[in-house]
């Protein structure tokens, strides 16, 4: 019976073998006939109009049986990947089938239009951020400015692939007007005048840009010869392909023309070998030889020492017209200061000459219009535009522009969609109101005022006054911040998300630059520059940070400790100190806290707050943003022991009411780096000078504020170049325009030459 069994086992195994090799077999005729299929397609795809019905079937013959024929696995999932990729429109399952037809047949028409408004948008916007510190300004410029090039870019390739599914013999007529819409996404690629770099190392990727013009003039391209038919439309693309290429060429020239390295470069002054050393001792060594005494009168060039000053202004109609003149004449000197350049004695002698007879009205104009011609070198492009040839080219496009314009208007327009046709118009209406926007902007500039003020010109001047920076400052209050503005923070999500920065940016107030601060800081940076005689002395006058005052008005030993610790430290110490300071005279007389120094005192420390939280790297190097935090910590703290606080003067009377006879640091070890106590020590000492030292209130505040002033410029003088231009972007820096002050006053270790060439005598007695 067992014998039996196993021998009817054995045959229905073998049947199901042979039955399962059957499958197999079949199954791998049918894969193979199918891989075979798939690649036929591949290589001929107009034998094979179908391929969607076999899709299905392919993907489950690939991934069911890839396992069994592992030799096939690779080529079978390319070849289906292939078909996928190829068929990828029907093949959208997440979406209706009726959605996908519609964006298919509206993606380049949305897209075309999203790329004209963002130009728009561009143009328009794209100068503001020159004399605004608005965030939301800088959050849509950065939108667009980074969506622009992108959404022009994959307009093109969805050009070059629309034709895809068309006959060979000629184009349809849809697809003729879409590709008359590629030279226009080679414009709007080139960019508007108003912005070329976002920030300073767009301006280093213009080699990136160049490579982007030919592949995307390359695209362009070749939509219009796809495209050709001999057709009026096809006509009408050559010129706006010239504009074209005349925007994204402008584009990559400027930012080439702004990178470091070439700006550097076009700065260098020529080669100087000196007077010629070998022939003078040639010379010397010839009449010592003969005998003769022979000895050597030194003394410097004398046409290296003659004063220079700005030319005077040829046409009064100009508002402003001697600004202009001497804003450009410094500016062409002192750009070197953007590049690390050095400057020249000639130069400190020129610029101390004017500054020191000007006054602080003046002189501020001066440096405001100096740094938005910088502005404009960095960021637009004023490098081709502010220029004869610049000129031409802006009226060449707009001419260009308004010819297509009025033949397309008289054409045959009834073959094309009217959908079409409509964005045509837009695209064109569209190119000239930026061209009209752009030419506008040059008239109204500072270049077209410079160059009126040049020429003699009996057109009257009818342009509006403009801003040139924000002139303002940022304001950041610790005590504020802890007390009940701080934003709370979500289990590290805002962290992560670089969230709780952006609130902390929000939280700042916006406070406009006094006149009375101008004045203030203008009168103590000049009487500095007395003094900067040499090298040396500017070394000697940069480094200082509040000691000087203190030692000048003998608070040095009280006070000396405040100042002679890192910058980071001090300033935190300051600041804390001047809120407590300033909430209790003004507890005690209101009347007191309105004096020009007080306020003063005041605005800097916030400000100074405001660049050491939110712009670290303006100032010297150090941990002032974990300061900042442990000081914080121990802030919020303390007022929520005391939840009764409910005002910044009362949070500043109890913090002074705590004892601080040890020091902190004896108590708490130097693991916090938290100097909110330290800055009660501080207060107390600054108020023990009323007390005890017999100052009056006034005179308090005139010492802390030329403190500030002091702490200001050591600030300013530390910043590097590239940090100043950076914040030329977003409305400028208080910071830097002290920075280019000083260095026009000769504060600064630029100024590394200090004489000129020696011409030597030869005396033969």
């Amino acid at each position: 019976m067992d014998h039996i069994i196993f021998q009817t086992l054995e045959l229905k195994n073998k049947g199901n073998f042979m039955e399962n090799s059957k499958k197999n077999i079949g199954r791998m005729d049918q894969f193979m006939r199918l891989t075979k299929m798939i690649q036929f397609q591949k290589h001929s795809p107009h034998h094979f109009t179908s391929p969607s019905r076999y899709l299905h079937l392919s993907a489950a013959t690939a991934f069911d049986y890839s396992d069994e024929f592992p030799f096939q696995r690779n080529h079978a999932l390319h070849s289906v990947s292939s078909m996928i990729l190829m068929n990828r429109r029907k093949l959208m399952p997440i979406f209706p089938s009726s959605l996908m037809k519609l964006w298919n047949k509206w993606e380049i028409r949305v897209l075309v239009l999203l790329s004209l408004f963002l130009q728009i948008l561009l143009i328009f916007l794209g100068s503001r951020r020159k004399y605004t510190s608005r965030k939301w300004v800088g959050v849509i410029i950065w939108v667009a400015y980074l969506s622009a090039d992108w959404i022009a870019t994959v307009s093109i390739g969805i050009l070059m692939n629309q034709e895809e599914d068309c006959e060979e013999k000629s184009p349809p007529t849809n697809f003729v007007i879409m590709a008359f819409w590629a030279p226009f996404l080679l414009v709007h690629l080139g960019g508007p005048d108003t912005i070329t770099a976002y920030s300073l190392e767009d301006n280093e990727l213009w080699l990136r840009h160049f490579l982007g013009l030919l592949t995307q003039f390359g695209g362009a391209f070749y939509v219009f010869l796809k495209s050709w038919n001999g057709e009026a439309l096809n006509f009408l693309a050559i010129p706006i392909f010239f504009i074209g290429l005349i925007k994204y060429g402008e584009r990559t020239w400027v930012l080439r023309s702004a990178s470091s390295s070439h700006f550097r470069d076009a700065m260098l002054p020529r080669p100087d070998p000196g007077p010629n050393y070998a022939k003078i001792m040639d010379g010397y060594s010839l009449k010592k030889a003969e005998g003769y005494n022979v000895s050597l009168c030194q003394g410097i060039e004398t046409s290296q020492l003659v004063n220079h000053s700005p030319p005077a202004a040829i046409n009064s109609i100009v508002p402003d017209a001697a600004i202009l003149q001497a804003a450009f004449y410094f500016f062409n000197n002192f750009k070197r200061l953007f590049a690390e350049l050095i400057l020249s004695f000639q130069d400190r002698q020129d610029s101390q000459s004017f500054f020191q007879s000007t006054s602080w009205e003046q002189v501020f104009m001066v440096i405001e219009t100096e740094l938005g011609f910088m502005y404009d070198v960095l960021y637009t492009k004023s490098a081709v535009v502010y220029s004869r040839f610049g000129s031409l080219l802006r009226c060449i496009s707009l001419s260009f522009t308004i010819s297509v314009l009025i033949a397309f208007s008289s054409i045959d327009r009834n073959r094309y969609s009217t959908t079409d046709v409509i964005i045509t118009y837009w695209l064109l209406a569209g190119g000239i109101v930026i061209e009209i926007y752009a030419i506008a902007v040059l008239l109204s500039s500072d270049w077209t005022e410079l160059w009126l003020s040049k020429h003699k010109n009996p057109v009257p001047y009818l342009l509006p006054e403009k801003s040139r920076w924000s002139d303002s400052m940022a304001q950041h209050n610790l005590i504020s911040i802890c007390l009940k503005d701080k934003p709370a923070r979500c289990s590290g999500i805002q962290e992560l998300l670089g969230i709780y920065e952006a609130l902390q940016a929000y939280q700042c107030k916006i406070s406009k630059v006094s006149p009375d601060l101008k004045r203030f800081i203008f009168e103590i940076l000049r009487e500095k520059s007395k003094g900067a005689s040499d090298i040396e002395a500017c070394k000697r006058i940069c480094s200082q940070r509040g000691d000087n005052v203190l030692e000048r008005m003998n608070c040095i030993q009280k006070l000396g400790w405040s100042v002679k610790v890192e910058f980071d430290r001090s300033v935190l110490l300051w600041h804390i100190a001047t809120d407590l300071c300033y909430y209790t005279d003004l507890n005690k007389n209101p009347n007191s806290v309105e004096s020009s120094n007080c306020k003063s005192s005041k605005v800097l420390s916030d400000y100074m707050m405001y660049l050491l939280v939110m712009c670290p790297f303006m100032l010297p190097n150090g941990i002032g943003k974990i300061r900042y935090q442990d000081s914080c910590a121990e802030a919020v703290e303390f007022f929520q022991e005391r939840n009764y606080i409910t005002s910044r003067s009362e949070a500043c009377s109890t913090l002074l009411q705590v004892s601080t006879e040890i020091l902190p640091l004896e108590v708490k070890g130097d693991r916090s780096k938290s100097v909110i106590f330290d800055a009660c020590r501080l207060a107390k000492c600054l108020q023990s000078l009323e007390t005890e030292e017999q100052w009056q209130c006034e005179q308090k505040w005139e010492m802390m504020s030329n403190v500030w002033v002091e702490m200001l410029s050591h600030g300013a003088g530390q910043c590097q170049w590239n940090h100043h231009a950076k914040q030329l972007a977003q409305g400028g820096e208080l910071l830097t325009h002290v920075w280019l002050l000083m260095a026009h006053f000769g504060i600064t270790e630029h100024f590394q030459i200090s004489q000129g060439h020696a011409r030597v005598r030869l005396i033969v007695n």
